[in-house]
């Protein structure tokens, strides 16, 4: 006789995980778990709480298994690490994360589900907007630091978010694995906000509040040394600002102040102009293509990498721009400058190799020199972009 099946009743889906990173939080921990747990319990969301231990020694992984929570130990020190390790452990088709340290209410998430259900796969909250209590926020970071990095990614990644490092924040959790996240400390705050704008998901922001946090002890985070962690990632992750507009503001001022000192000397307000000038308007030109390349350079090894998502307008230049037209590109410079060298050096048989006019010779052979540079790098630089496209093909 065949067995009767079992009938197995369907068990509601975890909808929200409350991720929580954590390391020595046992004065605030219970209040911020107990707060999640009305949110969800108001909410009637089927949910559940994950606490991202990074090593605590003072009792925080006990105290939230007590209460219910989800504990997941994460090896790996640091912000970022715990975050990811919570992100793969949570159950929940969206995850909302926020510091354990009280400054946060976890009884007001109802924006965050709203947009999340609606169709957004990231919502960032904005202590600015929804309201900072006094000495919540220390002045250094409320005046300058958050503004400033904030404006920075706003300039660089076009983000509609105005407070890049808020703590409380929701997203999906397919499209958050999408973005092949690798911070390890405290930058992960900013690299969500920079892969979620770059890789185009659809990002809003809801008011949220900061309170002076309920701690005893100083925060984990340290102004200059995180704050400069942060700027660097914004920069590593832009190259069209690190190093493309710099490279071709200095080329357009060299080729200007070149092409005004080519016919001869200037003078301005009573200061003369010459030879010398021109030499440093040709090293502004020369450290200006090589800082161009570098942005080329650098683009196509983030894509190759995954760092950075595909470019269509990359992708459409190499189709146009390949090994060979850089060779004859670079060729053509090298025998300019090969050329314009053997006409100075005509001159100078002209006077039987004596002494010369540097006022004069200079003109020739500064740019000479400049283009033999410049083709003996678009040469070189061809070379290496085929070797950083060999991946890609």
């Amino acid at each position: 006789m065949n067995p009767r099946p079992q009938i197995v009743a369907d068990k509601n889906p975890i909808e929200f995980s409350i991720l929580m990173p954590c390391l020595n939080e046992a004065e605030t921990l219970a209040t911020c778990i107990k707060k999640a747990q009305k949110a969800l319990e108001d909410l009637n969301i089927a949910g559940e709480i994950v606490v991202a231990d990074n090593g605590s020694t003072d009792g925080s992984p006990e105290i939230a298994a007590s209460l219910g929570a989800r504990v997941v130990h994460v090896a790996e020190k640091g912000y970022g690490s715990a975050l990811l390790g919570g992100i793969q452990a949570a159950g929940g088709k969206y995850i909302i994360m926020g510091d354990a340290d009280d400054s946060y209410d976890f009884t007001r998430l109802d924006p965050f589900v709203e947009k999340l259900r609606a169709g957004y796969e990231f919502v960032m909250g904005n202590r600015f907007k929804g309201g900072i209590e006094p000495s919540a926020m220390p002045v250094l970071h409320r005046y300058l630091g958050n503004p400033v990095l904030t404006g920075i990614g706003r300039l660089f990644f076009k983000s509609p978010c105005g407070d890049f490092h808020c703590g409380l924040r929701g997203f999906s959790k397919a499209a958050i694995q999408n973005l092949d996240l690798r911070t390890t400390g405290m930058e992960f705050a900013s690299e969500t906000v920079v892969k979620a704008s770059l890789h185009g998901l659809r990002v809003t922001e809801v008011p949220t509040t900061l309170s002076l946090d309920g701690r005893t002890r100083s925060p984990h985070l340290r102004s200059w040394r995180d704050g400069w962690r942060h700027l660097r990632f914004l920069l590593l992750y832009s190259p069209r600002w690190l190093f493309l507009y710099p490279g071709l503001c200095l080329m357009l001022i060299g080729s200007i102040v070149a092409g005004l000192l080519l016919v001869g000397p200037r003078v301005v307000d009573g200061i003369t102009f010459d030879v010398h000038t021109l030499l440093y308007a040709a090293m502004a030109i020369i450290i200006g293509y090589q800082t161009v390349t570098f942005a080329v350079f650098t683009k196509v090894f983030a894509i190759t990498e995954g760092l950075l998502p595909e470019d269509p307008r990359l992708a459409m230049m190499f189709r146009h721009i390949t090994l060979e037209t850089g060779i004859i590109a670079g060729g053509l410079l090298l025998v300019a400058g090969i050329a314009l060298s053997v006409f100075a050096l005509s001159f100078w048989s002209a006077t039987s190799f004596g002494p010369l006019d540097p006022s004069r010779t200079l003109r020739l052979v500064i740019p000479a020199a400049t283009l033999i540079v410049l083709g003996l790098q678009t040469v070189l630089s061809s070379f290496f972009l085929s070797i950083l496209g060999l991946k890609r093909h």
